[in-house]
């Protein structure tokens, strides 16, 4: 019913994208052993939000990945709900730091752990984070005694709203990132202001846009210690030119010069290098067309010296090595604890 849904829907841009990146969610439904069916469980509604609108923080500009401290005075936070089991505790809230912005915030804690280490987790488009509502995600996501963190990236999930349907995550690009790499940023604000997590000891994990964020946020965040980014999209002039998440009926309108010259800044290949000081970690899934085989390279080139680097030839070979039993998430957490 999944993909008979989406095939109704492709006259729009958005979900065009989404029948497109139908084996990409699949890859992602192998995370940590998670059924797809799990992903996008409807979830308990929010209390109602500041009326949103397209507008931007004043003076944000999308194509610098660094957040000014007095660009965001103060966080709003609505409790949506917070349930509790013998191991944890996930609250839902929604912040806002952003005009006509709101943010729908996951935040697991194991139960008996004061002051867990972070890790936050950002998906790809079009996925969101849904699938922090699944027990058995969380429970993965918060072994060893991490707390889990993870909420969707800008034009995502509940995030798209009042825009017409040609603009979407792709043709949006530069704010799609420039945006979602300073809420990264907004978000450890707010999760330092708690008090109850141990910000000295942060990392995030990304997968496809999600990883390139994770990207762009480390190099604009000391805090972040350790990235690990799973097939992020990058090196923007051959992945807008070949990647299949790019309709081809748009494509001519992405490898513009003037399209490619407001994307230039947000480009992982240039940020990646600039890591010395961080654990990352770099994976890559030739099974995922997503990310041209030339972008793979590039991405590998620029890794820094000393970065550590997982390539899958098949979807067996990352469910063994990497997705059963969490296991993708083991150099995470050790990079994190070994920088304390």
């Amino acid at each position: 019913m999944y993909l008979i849904g989406l095939k109704y829907a492709e006259n729009t841009r958005v979900l065009v994208a989404k029948l497109q990146s139908v084996v990409l969610v699949a890859a992602q439904a192998l995370l940590l052993c998670l059924p797809l069916s799990a992903m996008e469980q409807p979830g308990p509604p929010l209390p109602a939000a500041v009326p949103a609108s397209p507008a931007s923080q004043p003076n944000e500009r999308w194509d610098d990945i660094h957040l000014a401290p007095e660009q965001w005075p103060s966080t709003q936070v609505m409790v949506g709900e917070i349930d509790k089991a013998d191991d944890l505790t996930r609250e839902l809230l929604r912040v806002q730091w952003r005009q006509g912005d709101p943010i729908d915030l996951y935040i697991v804690r194991p139960t008996g752990v004061k002051r867990p280490p972070v890790v936050v987790f950002l998906y790809s488009f079009p996925a969101g984070a849904d699938r922090f509502r699944d027990d058995s995600f969380c429970r993965a996501a918060i072994r060893d005694g991490f707390a889990a963190v993870g909420f969707a990236t800008a034009l995502t999930g509940q995030r798209y709203h009042n825009r017409p349907m040609k603009q979407w995550f792709v043709s949006e690009l530069q704010e799609s990132l420039g945006k979602s790499t300073h809420d990264v940023q907004a978000l450890l604000n707010y999760l330092a202001s708690r008090g109850d997590l141990d910000m000295t000891r942060v990392g995030i994990f990304g997968q496809g846009a999600g990883g390139t964020i994770a990207i762009l946020a480390a190099a604009a965040d000391s805090r972040i210690q350790a990235v690990d980014a799973l097939d992020p999209w990058g090196d923007w002039p051959v992945w807008l030119a070949k990647s299949t998440v790019v309709p081809g009926s748009e494509r001519d309108s992405y490898t513009t010069q003037s399209f490619l010259e407001k994307v230039a800044p947000l480009d992982p290949v240039k940020w990646l290098p600039l890591l010395k000081q961080r654990s990352v970690r770099l994976q890559l899934a030739a099974f995922d067309d997503s990310v041209p085989e030339s972008v793979r390279e590039h991405l590998r080139a620029a890794l820094p010296r000393g970065a550590a680097f997982a390539a899958y030839g098949t979807v067996s070979e990352y469910r063994e090595r990497a997705a059963d039993d969490g296991k993708i998430l083991q150099w995470l957490h050790h990079e994190i604890v070994g920088k304390k």
